[in-house]
């Protein structure tokens, strides 16, 4: 009878497991040419999600046949989703566009547009545009960059607010910290020092205002930089993160926990969610339904009791396409094991 109630016991647990594991609701949200590279926020009771529309990932120079335009749609409750806007440049290929709202209430969409000179250079200028009811917005115009700043040839990736001032890094002839207080003029901070060409950075606040700063980088082990700096910004503690990133977003859930997601390159690409904690050190917590060579790149909004997670991937459609995952926010806040992410790459 005590290995009955045993085997019941078990049978239970790996029952409840089980469930746990199916506990994620991933749906697809939008069907187009190419969709990619997502953000997404909630504003003024609606939720909105922003992506890149083309035919490819990147644009073709001699045509302009794969240039991308931006797309915004929103949604009540995550369910069902419409277009509110559309922004498109002649000769321009516009490219992952990043939502934010201001401290003044109104919400800011970022994006890069990329062209090529009549000498065949390519040149890449941040844009911006604003809107107050998520539908109608504002002209888009170009970043006042410091004058230190090549503002034909920086990228300002994406941008966080924190205490009236946004924060954000360029890369491209440099890479250093810039910071504005209206979103179009960009006062450069400092130059961070990094090698390994660094990229795509997210950047965080904890709650005593201590900056965090995740990378990307490309040349070397391609390993991630993970970033510590406190006020006003200038000195930096660097650790080498066990793992590469790909469109690399994160949330600080609590000074100590922190939510993160980007593209796993280990056997095929991915979209991938991990844990960890401010010293840079992350486990993998799920792999979400994705594949297809091309994916990730997640917007991450912390809904009730879930992770509202947007993201690309090609694994059930021959075109890119736009998924929304529910993932339950207590697998990220469950206390981290010693198996810290290593893959051998």
């Amino acid at each position: 009878m005590k290995r009955i109630l045993i085997l019941l016991v078990c049978l239970c647990a790996l029952t409840a497991i089980q469930a746990e594991k199916l506990s994620i609701n991933v749906e697809r949200i939008w069907e187009g040419d190419y969709c990619a590279f997502t953000s997404l926020v909630q504003y003024k009771g609606m939720y909105y999600c922003t992506f890149r529309e083309a035919t490819a990932h990147h644009f073709n120079s001699k045509d302009w046949s794969t240039a991308g335009r931006i797309r915004v749609i929103a949604s009540k409750n995550g369910k069902k989703w419409q277009s509110v806007a559309e922004f498109k440049e002649e000769g321009v290929d516009l490219r992952d566009p990043k939502l934010n709202l201001m401290p003044d209430g109104r919400m800011m969409l970022l994006f890069g547009g990329a062209y090529v000179d009549e000498e065949g250079k390519r040149h890449l200028v941040p844009k911006v545009c604003f809107t107050e009811d998520g539908k109608t917005y504002g002209d888009v115009q170009p970043l006042v960059l410091d004058p230190q700043v090549d503002p034909t040839n920086e990228w300002l990736w994406r941008l966080t607010w924190y205490n009236g001032t946004g924060y954000g890094v360029v890369y491209g002839s440099r890479f250093a910290l810039m910071k504005t207080t209206d979103g179009i003029h960009y006062e450069l901070i400092t130059e961070l020092g990094l090698d390994r060409f660094p990229n795509e950075t997210t950047i965080r606040f904890l709650s005593d205002g201590t900056m965090t700063m995740m990378v990307r980088t490309e040349e070397g082990d391609k390993h991630g930089m993970w970033g510590v700096s406190r006020p006003p910004y200038t000195d930096w503690e660097w650790t080498e993160m066990n793992l590469i990133l790909g469109g690399p977003d994160y949330l600080v859930l609590n000074d100590t926990t922190l939510a993160v997601g980007t593209r796993s390159l280990y056997g095929s690409e991915k979209m991938m969610m991990l844990k960890g904690k401010p010293d840079g050190k992350f486990e993998e917590v799920c792999l979400l339904p994705s594949g297809g060579d091309d994916n990730s790149y997640p917007g991450m909004l912390v809904v009730g009791n879930e992770i509202w997670v947007t993201y690309y991937s090609r694994h059930a459609t021959p075109k890119a396409s736009i998924y929304l995952a529910r993932i339950p926010l207590k697998w990220f806040l469950t206390p981290r094991t010693n198996k810290y992410y290593e893959k051998k790459w």
